[in-house]
């Protein structure tokens, strides 16, 4: 059984997150204005989107939706962050989050969150380090009142001598809270770590990988998609998460890499019939309108969807 994943946004549906920049937001106790009052207002405004996005899944037969990092926007900046409890309406925020982890629980929507990249806990900088892991923690606090299990991160730079940089890797993850580490996963990525680079660092950290097969047809290894993805399921103690896309203008073009509108059927591998049940995230720039198409493309080519 598979279960579709729609990424943060959408094309056609009236379902939009707002944000806003550190410079405006400081800019406004000059006018008289209150900063809190306006971030108040716009994670508000996300929360009840984020609820609207969620019953939209629930619809459309859409098994899980990953959530936009920004939902409290600049919440980690180190001047402008701010704490939950000391917005004007905390109670009707954290009621926001809890109406929200309630419609996905009960209509078993499965929620994520994928940091953006600038997230890299291999660095080799210290202060990109501290920044990685502040974010990730404000990720997971939001996990936890979502009652999101995945935090999905890729493994970073390679910085010219991989094995050191995954070493570093594993030496950062220890300094994460277990709120965050019960919920990281690793991603193989397109320029740097294939599955068969990720798949020992996952094992020894009981970190689940997240296995992209667009990325793994970009960046080849010694895996097979069948054996990639029997080592992928092995590193998960819960419901198998993958990611799928298509190249957009297709396998012929030098620039494979980037994603399509669509996810083309022939890109689903075969090799994942019998899995099961997993959670696929349909990476396309179409977004709800390519997760539905993708669900009646699979229907009729007889796979079965959760």
């Amino acid at each position: 059984m598979i279960r579709l994943g729609l990424c943060c946004l959408f094309l056609e549906a009236p379902i939009r997150f707002r944000t806003t920049t550190v410079k405006y937001t400081s800019s406004l106790a000059s006018k008289g204005l209150d900063p809190l009052k306006h971030l108040n207002d716009i994670i508000e405004s996300n929360l009840e989107n984020l609820l609207l996005a969620i019953q939209f899944c629930a619809n459309q037969g859409i098994g899980s939706f990953r959530i936009n990092s920004g939902l409290l926007p600049i919440f980690t900046h180190p001047e402008s962050g701010y704490e939950i409890d000391k917005l004007p309406n905390a109670l009707v925020i954290r009621d926001g989050f809890e109406k929200a982890r309630q419609e996905a629980h009960t209509h078993n929507i499965r929620l994520s969150f994928h940091p953006d990249q600038f997230v890299v806990l291999n660095s080799p900088r210290e202060d990109v380090v501290e920044k990685s892991i502040a974010d990730l923690e404000y990720q997971g606090m939001m996990a936890k009142l979502l009652g999101a299990d995945v935090i999905n991160i890729h493994g970073g730079g390679g910085y010219g001598d991989k094995p050191s940089a995954l070493k570093r890797f594993a030496k950062n993850f220890q300094k994460l809270s277990q709120t965050v580490q019960s919920r990281l996963t690793l991603e193989n990525d397109d320029k740097t770590y294939t599955p068969s680079d990720l798949i020992p660092l996952c094992k020894d950290l009981n970190i689940p990988l997240v296995y992209d097969v667009h990325h793994h047809r970009c960046l080849k290894d010694n895996l097979s998609i069948l054996q990639a993805t029997e080592q992928a399921l092995s590193t998960w103690d819960r419901e198998p998460y993958f990611h799928i896309s298509s190249p957009k203008n297709g396998w012929g073009n030098p620039k494979y890499q980037s994603h399509h509108d669509f996810i083309n059927i022939k890109d689903m591998p075969l090799e994942w019939k019998n899995i099961k049940e997993f959670t696929v995230d349909v990476e396309a720039k179409a977004k709800e309108i390519a997760v539905l198409k993708f669900k009646r493309d699979l229907i009729t080519e007889g796979w079965h969807l959760n």
